[in-house]
């Protein structure tokens, strides 16, 4: 009996002692085992060796198993290019990516390298390198805008942007024009040739409103080798709303501000054969004192219609000649026939109120002549005469 309990005594030690060294034996094996972290891996945007690539374009970085530690980004002489990664990411980034930007703008034609390192959960790190050089133009554009920075302008007055250069992408271009008002408009870009792209609204602009067009050009690829030299930033203020009416068949013409008539001329307006252009004329010039001059719109001042008149308080309408102005000479005709080559004729003292009543961008609409209506072919501002719906197809972007 003593030898088996004995026997029994020693068992259970052995179990015992196998129990308690398979626990620990366990937990051991599984620390060892437990597996490292994976490392971290960069991807960068803009492909090492890329070339003619924007100055603008948003350097990219996108971390996997990982978290971005640092971004340097130096140019071909080696000198490092002032610059952070944005704290939220960038519209138009890729998910999950963060986007470094230059305090400046990078250069044209120019070779930089982007250097990138990120760790992983073991603070292990990884390194990325790309280097790539900017695009060179064969040329460099910068449009002239109007109206000009500080402009007070009637509510007639569109935005007008001409190019120097044909523009190839004019969705390129049309998508980095931006407009914005005190009042919101549902106002259009309509392309009226290759090289001037016209803004309004559907009707003209609420008045007393500032109105901002951000041309941000820098960078853009116009097409054939054009690209957008600098950006530019215009603000203009729209007064006070000045939109009279002419009526070629009463012989009239009505002058509001705002909502109210505060004036009806008697007048005359072209003739039957110069009759003045129907639809909206838009005020670009006032001259207190012009020589009105029939070869500048191409008939030969010596010829039986030619002339070469001296004139006061002319009130530009078009670039076909067309003026509201001073005719002390058809005073007589005033309120009663049409005889003028495409003006609107006024006394000297009618002329003269109106004259210091205008500004560019006040509007005119001759109405009831028997002229065609306001075009292309009359140069200057003819955009109201264009049909909405026509007037929005006309834009290069959906």
């Amino acid at each position: 009996m003593r030898r088996a309990a004995a026997v029994i005594a020693t068992g259970a030690l052995v179990l015992l002692a196998g129990c308690s060294g398979e626990d620990a034996g366990g937990s051991g094996d599984r620390e060892a085992l437990a597996p490292a972290a994976a490392p971290a891996v960069i991807d960068l945007a803009v492909a090492h060796g890329a070339a003619d690539v924007s100055p603008v374009v948003p350097l990219e970085i996108s971390v996997t198993d990982g978290q971005l530690a640092g971004v340097t980004v130096t140019d071909g002489a080696g000198a490092a290019v002032p610059g952070a990664v944005a704290d939220e990411q960038a519209a138009g980034a890729d998910d999950g990516a963060q986007v470094w930007t230059p305090e400046t703008a990078l250069a044209y034609g120019t070779s930089y390298t982007v250097t990138a390192t990120a760790t992983n959960e073991d603070a292990e790190g990884t390194t990325a390198t790309s280097t790539f050089t900017t695009v060179a133009p064969e040329t460099l554009s910068t449009p002239g805008i109007g109206p000009l920075d500080g402009q007070t302008v009637g509510v007639g007055m569109p935005i007008r942007v001409y190019f120097d250069e044909p523009v190839a992408d004019k969705a390129a271009v049309e998508s980095h024009l931006q407009v914005t008002s005190t009042t919101p408009t549902d106002g259009v870009w309509n392309w009226l040739s290759d090289s001037e792209v016209h803004f309004r609204p559907s009707t003209y602009w609420p008045e007393n409103i500032e109105v901002t067009l951000d041309a941000d050009l820098y960078g853009v690829d116009f097409g054939d080798g054009v690209w957008g030299e600098k950006n530019r930033s215009v603000s203009f203020s729209v007064g006070e709303r000045h939109v009279s009416v002419a009526d070629a068949a009463s012989h009239t013409m009505e002058v509001y501000d705002g909502d109210e008539l505060v004036r009806t001329f008697p007048m005359s307006a072209g003739g039957p054969e110069f009759p003045s252009r129907n639809g909206a004329h838009v005020v670009t010039e006032l001259n207190r004192d012009r020589i009105m001059d029939s070869s500048t719109y191409g008939t030969p001042v010596d010829s039986p219609n030619g002339y070469r008149t001296p004139v006061e308080f002319a009130v530009r309408l078009s670039d076909n000649g067309e003026f509201v102005h001073a005719a002390p000479w058809s005073v007589a005709q005033q309120g009663r026939e049409n005889v003028s080559h495409g003006c609107i004729n006024l006394s000297t003292e009618r002329a003269a109120w109106f004259f210091d009543f205008s500004k560019p961008g006040d509007v005119v609409e001759i109405e009831n002549s028997l002229g065609p209506t306001l075009s292309a072919a009359d140069g200057a501002i003819y955009d109201w005469a264009i049909p909405w719906e026509d007037w929005q197809a006309g834009s290069a972007l959906e």
